[in-house]
Order: structure tokens, then C-alpha cells, then sequence
């Protein structure tokens, strides 16, 4: 498997030629860089304007190895071949290197680049990227990548120091402004001639003959800038080491590189709707930095976020009067680092009351509004403090548990909501205080424990009597002064006090039955299943030429493709398939057919866009600016895997991508409207300025303004 590894941006408060001075005094050797033994230069190419300098060397390294897998391996150094690519014109350094040694085996590729800061020309910046392939190596592969990426993050580390060691170094020299590159006079006799030279040399380096039979590359330095890939760009696209630092915390190279990667893979599939920095790093962290863990909870969790709404639960959601009075919980002040701190007096509060009064979804959605005002709360005391906070400390008082808090739907309701939060809300929780642990409690832990993570599991402390009140207690996470005063502190405390809910206020089983069935269903969006030979489909009557259909959904599970039909005739009334009964669990989760079987395309109806194959965990938003009136059908179709063209066999990635599909099932959840065209973005103007055909779009969100197509879409990975 491909290693890979992306750099946050990198910025020196100098100008670039300043920064270019310190980098050159690098060579030939870096005593700062033990591992760094010599370089010779190999090639070496300037245009005659002074403007271009391109710079091939061959660098000897003495790899930190076993001397075992030396001798194994026939080797005592390991050779890379760095070229550089310096445009004093456009004040640039792109950086190529690759290894000689063992390419056959072990294939390492490095991109750099110094550019100018976008928003300060006289700062500059660094970026690195870098691919580690590990082909075979005499049954060593894994501890040769294990070495490969501690040499290099090791390195990563110095990179920085370097270039300031350098920057000192040319201080103390008295070399403290390096001019500018200018342009070589230009004499009147030859004013033509160098006008053209320096018009071609603004485009492209003209290589002598001789160059190229020394072994350069013509193509390389024809684009002097060499690979663009690790270009730099605003600070709204890329992340900042400083930033990084700032308000996500320390985090090691391969950690950095591992955010700005998920990132990355988040812009480039995501347009529009790219979570927090911090959200994207909790999930990370939840999963030891496994990218492909990670992203996999984060799609489950942000289709959830966004099925529920709960981005919008703090604004459009009152907690009901009981829970105001008879929820024993509340935000507290701080802890010693800065924590929000909330305090939940779980042993007065009446847990089969509120069951009885509200049900478990509300008592879920309450939880849920918590967990977002705690999200809130980081932020600010993010800023209050200047330093990054993602948790918070929860103090949990249990002084009255007892049996009644073991209620059986109590325990559940409990459980469901640990299931919920462990789930979405990752790494949240950065310290738990458990106090007044009384002897009932290691049963209340024993159904509990199984749910919660290893992770959060060790961030419980507890408390049994007063022993919070003793060394290692209550006083080393919170100050005195904050310490609530139903626990002897001084501080008084908000939280409400609990106690039993009036059976006046219980409801019957059915109205609360009714009750969790309306919460869980208050969504703009539904769920459908998508089976092999069983296609989704839902109507839309349009009375209004003209009108406009949009649509947004989300492919949960498998690959789909999406089509929109016409016909002027109505199709009989929806059917269940068969196949419904293994539709997904959540509400709305159907199977619904409509085109009957002995309808003929062209005849009975007609597609009215190209069909669109969306790819699993992938999100959909568009429009159709319908042209008749009558039925139009939007249908989601499983898609089948084409065998390849040139032999019967299937591809491999083909094979691997339909066992991915189990049983041969997808799922989608969609919301769709019909609006007049007047009300749509405006006006029919700038829906036409944004047409893009299905057949035109990429991987990434595009839109192209020569389709003919009357669609606009608008497509990216959720996740």
C-alpha cells in the first residue's frame, strides 16, 4: 500500500530571497542533518536572463538501518536524486526527489515548493508532499517503512529549524536583505531581440543542445516550476502550521498530514459543506489516525447530522417545561484547563419520570442540544484562553442512586443515548468525575461499560463517598472557587435540583409511542432501499411548464444510478415490492416501483436527462427546469459493475467494488421539491448561467456552461 504524507503550510516571516540564501547554504552537506553525508551536482542549467536556475544533485544518505538489513540489502548508503527548480521571476523553488537506490523495490517521491505568501509578499512559504511505495524488499517491507517514515518524520521536524539555523547564521554575517531578481538592462541596438528572449523566457526556458545531451530534462524545464502540486493557496484552503498549532493543539507530522489529507479529500468531494477543523480531527482521533476509519464514521455521522438536523437543534428546538424543571444537569463554569464543565447530578434526578413524562427521543434530543452548546463552548473558551480546547469535564454526583435508577426502560433509554453520543460525538469528553460512588453503582457500570469506548473509558475517574474531598480529588481538576456547594464548595450552582416528576405529568404508552414516532421522523428527508432489479421511484406531477424540480440526496450504501422520465400519462398507483420487507429499519426506509414493466421507453415515457452513476457516500443536489407538464419519475437504479471491454473478465477494482455492495443492496436518502422557476436562485437567468449536464460531471463538484442540458447539479462525497 501507498504511504503518503502532506505537510501543513509552512510560513517564514522574510522574503523569499532571504529564505533562498538560507536554503542554498544546505549544500553540499548539512551538518544539521546527520543522516545528510554529501551531494554532488549533476546537472545545472540558467537561462540567460538569470532568471531560471535549475539544479540536479545526487545526494548520499547513511540511512539509520540495522546493520543486519544493511548487509542484507548490499548497501551502506541509499541515493536520492533531488532537482530544483528555482523562478527568481515569479520568486519560486519547486523541489523533485526521488531514490536511486533500490527504485526497482522501494519507490520514494518528494514535492516541495517555496512560494510568497498570497497575502504578504515579503513572507514566504513552505509546502511538502511525499509517496512511499514499498514493492518488496527480501521480506523486509515492513520494517523498512518503518524506518523510511521515521527518517522522514524526523527530518520534517529539523526542516524548519534549519532554514532558521541558516537565517541566524546570514545575521550574524551582516546579511540581512537579499534584492530582488530584475531584469538585465537592455541596450538599444539589441532592444528587439532581448524584448523577445525575455518574452520567451516569461513562458518557457529555451535549453541548449548541450544541456539536454548532459542529461536534463527539456519537458522539466520547459516548466521550470516544476510539479504543481503543492501549491499554496489561501488560508481558506489550506491549514497553516501555526494555525494548526493554535487552536487544534501538537500534533505529530504523519497527524498533521493525516487532517490535511481527510481535509483535502473533504474539499475536493464536499463543496460547500466541509465540517470544522476540530470535528474532522475528533474522528481522526477516535480512530488512531486511520484515514479510511475515520472518514467512515465521519459519513456515517454527518448523513445522520444532517437527517435529524441537529446543526439546527439549538435554534429551533425548546426543551419541554419538565425537562427545564426536573433534569438535574447544567453547564458549570470551567475546569483547571480550560474545559467547559458540566454538572450532572444524575442521583437526584428521576429517570423513570422523565421516561414516563417524555419518552426517550426527547430525553435523546435534550442529550443531543447538551452536546451541542458543548461543541459551542470549546470554541469560545478556545479563544478566552488562547489555547485549543475540544473536550469538556463532566462531574457526575450520584449521592441518592439507587435501585430505582436501574428501571429497565430508564437503563435503556441510557443506553441508546451513550450508543448515540459515542457515535457522533467523538472525543467530546475529556475528563469524567465520577463522586459519591454509592455500592449500587458497579451494577449501573456493568450494563453500561460494554458501550462505552476504551478510549472515553479511561478518562473516568472514580469517587466512592468523600474521597474527592482527599489528595488527588475534586481540587486537582477544579478550582476551589468553583466547586458547587451541594458538594461543600462555595460556589452556588444553577443546575436544577431534580427530584420526582408528578405522575400528573406521565403520558400512555401510546402517546408516547406517537410521540417518539414523530421525533424520529421530523425530517425533510426520507429513506429508501435500492435492490438489484428493483429500482426506487417517486412521482411528481407538474401542472406549470417551466417549473423547477430539485432534488438533494445521499447514497448511504453501494452505487446507484440516477434518472428523471417524462411521460404525459400517469403510471398506476405506487406498489411495495416484494423485496420491501428487507428495506432499511429507519422510517421511510421503502422499496417503490412505478414505470410498469410493459411500458417502452421512447414510447410511453422519455429520459429526460442523462443518466447520472453516483458512487457510495456520495451527495447529489440539482434541479430540472421542466420543459412539459405531466408525470415526471426521479428513479434511483442499482448499478451493475461493467465487465471490461476488452476481455469477458471483470476488472479487479471492479470485483472489489461490487463485494463492497452486500446482498446486492443500496440506500438512499433524498429530499425533493418543486418550485417556481421565478423563485429558484432568482431568477431563470442564473439557472441557465449554471447548466450542467449529468454526463459532464466529474468526481468533484463542477459546473459547465455549454451544456444544453436544462439541469443544474451539484455533487460531492458527505461523510
Amino acid at each position: 500500500m501507498v504511504q503518503k504524507y502532506q505537510s501543513p503550510v509552512r510560513v517564514y516571516k522574510h522574503p523569499f530571497e532571504l529564505i533562498m540564501a538560507a536554503y542554498e547554504r544546505r549544500f553540499p552537506t548539512c551538518p544539521l542533518i546527520p543522516m545528510f553525508v554529501d551531494s554532488d551536482t549533476v546537472n545545472e542549467f540558467k537561462s540567460e536572463d538569470g532568471a531560471i536556475h535549475v539544479i540536479e544533485r545526487r545526494c548520499k544518505l547513511d540511512i539509520d538501518a540495522p546493520r543486519l538489513l544493511k548487509k542484507i540489502a548490499g548497501v551502506d548508503y541509499v541515493y536520492f536524486v533531488q532537482k530544483n527548480s528555482l523562478n527568481s521571476r515569479e520568486r519560486t523553488l519547486h523541489i523533485e526527489a526521488h531514490n536511486e537506490t533500490f527504485s526497482n523495490r522501494v519507490i520514494i517521491n518528494e514535492h516541495c515548493c517555496y512560494t510568497v505568501h498570497p497575502e504578504n509578499e515579503d513572507w514566504t512559504c513552505f509546502e511538502q508532499s511525499a509517496s512511499l511505495d514499498i514493492k518488496s524488499f527480501f521480506g523486509f517491507e515492513s520494517t523498512v517503512e518503518k524506518i523510511a517514515m521515521k527518517q522522514y518524520t524526523s527530518n520534517i521536524k529539523k526542516g524548519k529549524e534549519i532554514i532558521e539555523y541558516y537565517l541566524r547564521q546570514l545575521e550574524e554575517e551582516g546579511i540581512t536583505f537579499v534584492p530582488r531578481w530584475t531584469p538585465p538592462s537592455i541596450g538599444p541596438s539589441s532592444e528587439t531581440s532581448s524584448s523577445s528572449k525575455s518574452q520567451v523566457a516569461s513562458t518557457a526556458v529555451v535549453v541548449p543542445e548541450a544541456a539536454l545531451k548532459e542529461g536534463l530534462n527539456g519537458e522539466a524545464l520547459s516548466n521550470p516550476g516544476g510539479t504543481p502540486e503543492p501549491t499554496v493557496g489561501t488560508p481558506d484552503d489550506k491549514l497553516d502550521a501555526d494555525y494548526i498549532k493554535r487552536y487544534l493543539g501538537d500534533l505529530t507530522p504523519l497527524q498533521e498530514s493525516c487532517l490535511i489529507r481527510l481535509r483535502q479529500w473533504l474539499q475536493e468531494t464536499h463543496k460547500g459543506k466541509i465540517p470544522k477543523d476540530e470535528h474532522i480531527l475528533r474522528f481522526l482521533r477516535a480512530r488512531d489516525f486511520n484515514i479510511d476509519k475515520a472518514r467512515e464514521i465521519m459519513c456515517q455521522s454527518l448523513t445522520w447530522r444532517k437527517q435529524h438536523q441537529v446543526d439546527y437543534i439549538l435554534d429551533t428546538w425548546t426543551p419541554p417545561q419538565v425537562l427545564q424543571d426536573y433534569y438535574a444537569g447544567g453547564w458549570h463554569h470551567h475546569d483547571k484547563d480550560g474545559r467547559p464543565l458540566y454538572v450532572l447530578r444524575l442521583g437526584q434526578m428521576d429517570t423513570k419520570g422523565l421516561v414516563r413524562a417524555l419518552g426517550e427521543e426527547a430525553l435523546l434530543r435534550y442529550v443531543l442540544s447538551i452536546n451541542e452548546e458543548g461543541l459551542r463552548r470549546c470554541e469560545e473558551n478556545t479563544k478566552v484562553f488562547g489555547r485549543p480546547i475540544s473536550s469538556w469535564t463532566c462531574l457526575v454526583d450520584l449521592e441518592g442512586l439507587n435501585m430505582r435508577h436501574l428501571w429497565r426502560p430508564g437503563v435503556k433509554a441510557l443506553l441508546r443515548i451513550i450508543e448515540v453520543v459515542e457515535a457522533n460525538y467523538p472525543e467530546t469528553l475529556g475528563r469524567l468525575l465520577i463522586l459519591r460512588a454509592p455500592r449500587v453503582f458497579p451494577v449501573l457500570w456493568t450494563l453500561v461499560s460494554p458501550f462505552i469506548d476504551d478510549n472515553t473509558r479511561r478518562k473516568f475517574l472514580i469517587y466512592a463517598g468523600n474521597d474527592y474531598q482527599g489528595p488527588g480529588g475534586l481540587l486537582d481538576y477544579i478550582d476551589r472557587e468553583i466547586i458547587p456547594d451541594f458538594l461543600s464548595g462555595e460556589c452556588m450552582c444553577e443546575v436544577p435540583e431534580g427530584g420526582l416528576v408528578p405522575k400528573s405529568l406521565y403520558r400512555t404508552a401510546e402517546e408516547l409511542e406517537n410521540e417518539d414516532l414523530k421525533l424520529w421522523t421530523e425530517t425533510i428527508y426520507q429513506s429508501a432501499s435500492v435492490f438489484k432489479g428493483a429500482p426506487h421511484e417517486i412521482l411528481i406531477q407538474i401542472v406549470d411548464a417551466a417549473s423547477v424540480i430539485t432534488w438533494d440526496f445521499d447514497v448511504c450504501k453501494g452505487d446507484i444510478v440516477f434518472n428523471i422520465y417524462h411521460s404525459k400519462r400517469s403510471p398506476q398507483p405506487p406498489k411495495k415490492d416484494s423485496l420491501g420487507a428487507h428495506s432499511i429499519t429507519s422510517p421511510g426506509g421503502n422499496n417503490v416501483q412505478l414505470i410498469d414493466k410493459v411500458w417502452q421507453l421512447g414510447r410511453d415515457y422519455s429520459m429526460v436527462e442523462s443518466p447520472l452513476i453516483c458512487k457510495e457516500g456520495e451527495s447529489v443536489q440539482g434541479s430540472h427546469v421542466t420543459r412539459w407538464p405531466g408525470f415526471y419519475i426521479l428513479q434511483w437504479k442499482f448499478h451493475s459493475m461493467p465487465a471490461c471491454a476488452a476481455t469477458n473478465l471483470p476488472r479487479v477494482d471492479d470485483v472489489l467494488a461490487s463485494l463492497q455492495v452486500s446482498s446486492h443492496k443500496c440506500k438512499v436518502m433524498y429530499y425533493t421539491e418543486v418550485i417556481g422557476s421565478e423563485d429558484f436562485r432568482g431568477s431563470m437567468t442564473s439557472l441557465e448561467s449554471s447548466h450542467s449536464g449529468f454526463s459532464q460531471l466529474s468526481a468533484a463538484t463542477t459546473t459547465s456552461s455549454q451544456s444544453h442540458s436544462s439541469s443544474m447539479i451539484s455533487r460531492w462525497r458527505f461523510c
